[in-house]
């Protein structure tokens, strides 16, 4: 794989990121400890270095599989983990954004990563409780400490990741240099503002559940079509993913996918990869031969023709001010058009 600067942090990180959500079996359906090792080891052999995990994934031992896994080689690898999401059921200081849950939670993933810092710490999501001053102050704290290098945000508006990044240009403290949202060809609503946001203030996005939690890996279709109505109305009663729309999307990734004698979740990858050059998507695997399989994204090109194909049959309304602004009567009243 390739290597890219990650935001103008300077990490120098692959093109492709391993997320490790199924390091672990607590959650069900998750990797044993032989197994999540197998497919780090994999993602390592192609020439990858970037992991992605959070003090939440699979109660903890997410972090302490992938501290076993990097601590032979500790500084060849860039390392991500999060805080924010509840620890502790019933205990409101184990979870939030507030400093005290801060404190504890990255020392906590410390002794599990088996590290003295954190090359990446991520914000997990936005609490409403928090202004936007004192998160960038506490962060800037981990920061003058040590124990962290450098800072990013998941899952929060776009206003409010600008808003913080101001304060910190500003007060001349650490600010976000990665953005990680959803981001797929079922769900593109990244594409009204967070996505000009990242590119505005040289965010690098890291787009999880790039295939649309399984829905354009294909696994659906050949189940879908072969059932009887009652099967389907229950696979998609399960599934929320699976609406007609999406269905349709995912049959288009497969056609252009036997077309390119590739895959689907190749075809769904480097979609991203082409819309959002920039991007490292976080790939995650139940197995080595479906992380393989993911891996291989980087080896493919779309066409002009197929990337509008794509782009056509997963579109969305901009909605407000986005296609108000791009109507042609006021691109003419603006003088941004011929009279």
């Amino acid at each position: 794989m390739q290597k890219r600067v990650f935001g103008r942090s300077g990490l120098r990180v692959s093109e492709l990121s391993l997320g490790t959500m199924t390091f672990g079996t607590e959650w069900g359906q998750g990797a044993d400890y032989e197994t999540s090792k197998a497919m780090f080891d994999a993602y390592a052999d192609a020439g990858g270095n970037f992991i992605d995990t959070a003090n939440r994934y699979t109660e903890g031992t997410s972090e302490s599989y992938v501290g076993d896994f990097i601590s032979a080689d500790r500084h060849h690898f860039v390392l991500a983990t999060k805080y924010t999401l509840h620890t502790r059921f019933g205990d409101p200081n184990f979870a939030g954004n507030h400093r005290k849950n801060l404190v504890r939670s990255v020392d906590e993933s410390l002794r599990r990563l088996k590290t003295d810092f954190i090359d990446l710490y991520w914000v997990h999501a936005w609490d409403d409780t928090m202004q936007p001053e004192e998160i960038m102050r506490q962060l800037e704290y981990l920061v003058s400490s040590g124990k962290v290098l450098h800072i990013g945000i998941s899952d929060t508006p776009a206003w409010i990741v600008a808003c913080c990044n101001t304060i910190a240009d500003l007060r001349g403290w650490s600010s976000f240099v990665g953005l990680q949202i959803e981001y797929s060809l079922v769900r593109r609503d990244a594409e009204r503002d967070l996505l000009p946001m990242a590119q505005a203030f040289g965010l690098t996005v890291t787009p999880w559940s790039p295939l649309g939690s399984g829905v354009l890996s294909g696994k659906y279709l050949d189940g879908l079509s072969a059932s009887n109505e009652g099967t389907v109305r229950r696979l998609k009663a399960e599934s929320p993913r699976l609406s007609d729309k999406n269905l349709a999307i995912a049959r288009e990734v497969a056609a252009i996918a036997a077309e390119l004698g590739t895959t689907s979740p190749r075809v769904a990858l480097a979609w991203i990869r082409a819309k959002v050059p920039t991007s490292i998507p976080i790939i995650g695997a139940r197995s080595v031969d479906q992380l393989r399989d993911n891996l291989g994204a980087t080896s493919i090109t779309l066409s002009a023709e197929h990337l509008t194909r794509l782009d056509s049959v997963s579109a969305i309304e901009r909605g407000f001010p986005h296609d108000f602004l791009a109507s042609e009567n006021i691109q003419r009243l603006m003088g941004l058009t011929d009279f």
